[in-house]
């Protein structure tokens, strides 16, 4: 097996997670490609420029195996700070939602949604799912609404919609951004040790850990973690805040963001799956 199929294995090993994180707040993954599409085209025109230059359309569409065009799409999006809005897919859920409400077939005289039939040419919940969940099957559309609670069947097999928006989750964003940015720090050291062109030294990453624990020692075993790693972490919190600089003395200094991560590892369900 030669490296790059390796590469491909870890990466898929690495998305584990991440997919079941992304699925379980409803990106899809039309969402997801045009993230990947965004990190790629971002990667390749700013680390393979010429003389810190970032990269022409040509050779990004060369590294990465987009065309042209699209690379010049994500360039522009990029330029622009985000998504645009006419490039998000959309939760196929929160259309149908949306549909629900809005559109004249399936809502009343006073603009209110209709409790629609279970069969019908028209004004039924499958001319909605026909309309709005696209080639989606429908029969697992309508069950996955209904254990999220946003439709609710009636007593003689009609159905009325519960909620007018798709929440996915109550999370605070700072708890979802932290996990974008640990997983960003802990994978950066690691492509940086990885990295055969580095100039400067690794940086320093280490495990622990051992596939041959009785589950019963993990209450132990985490407070142990918890009492150990909040006592080191303060530590280094209390050598970074006497090493930091006051940068309203000088708006000019060059700053770096330096830190340490500790985390506890339980591994249980792809145990059988490790490179």
């Amino acid at each position: 097996m030669g490296i790059k199929e390796h590469v491909i294995k870890s990466c898929r090993y690495l998305l584990l997670p991440v997919v079941r994180f992304v699925l379980r707040h409803g990106v899809t993954i039309a969402e997801f490609e045009e993230l990947t599409k965004d990190a790629y085209v971002q990667v390749a025109r700013q680390d393979y420029g010429i003389d810190g230059r970032p990269t022409n359309n040509a050779r990004v569409a060369m590294l990465t195996g987009l065309s042209r065009r699209e690379v010049a799409r994500v360039r522009d999006r990029l330029l622009e700070g985000g998504l645009l809005a006419d490039d998000s897919q959309g939760n196929r859920i929160s259309q149908i939602l949306t549909g629900w409400h809005v559109d004249t077939e399936f809502t009343d005289e006073n603009g209110q949604p209709k409790v629609l039939p279970a069969t019908g040419p028209k004004g039924s919940l499958p001319s909605l799912l026909k309309r709005y969940a696209g080639d989606l099957p429908h029969g697992a559309i309508r069950k996955e609404m209904q254990q999220r609670a946003l439709i609710e069947e009636q007593a003689d097999g009609s159905f009325r919609v519960m909620k007018r928006d798709y929440v996915f989750s109550d999370l605070e964003p700072e708890s979802v951004n932290r996990l974008g940015v640990a997983l960003h720090d802990h994978a950066s050291t690691l492509e940086h040790n990885l990295n055969e062109d580095r100039l400067a030294v690794p940086r320093f990453e280490a495990i622990a850990d051992n596939a041959s624990i009785k589950p019963s020692t993990y209450k132990a075993f985490h407070k142990l973690v918890e009492t150990r790693g909040l006592s080191f972490l303060e530590e280094m919190d209390g050598w970074l805040s006497e090493n930091e600089i006051e940068t309203s003395m000088d708006s000019h200094a060059r700053t770096v963001r330096l830190g340490v991560g500790v985390y506890l590892i339980y591994d249980e369900s792809e145990q059988g799956s490790v490179l």
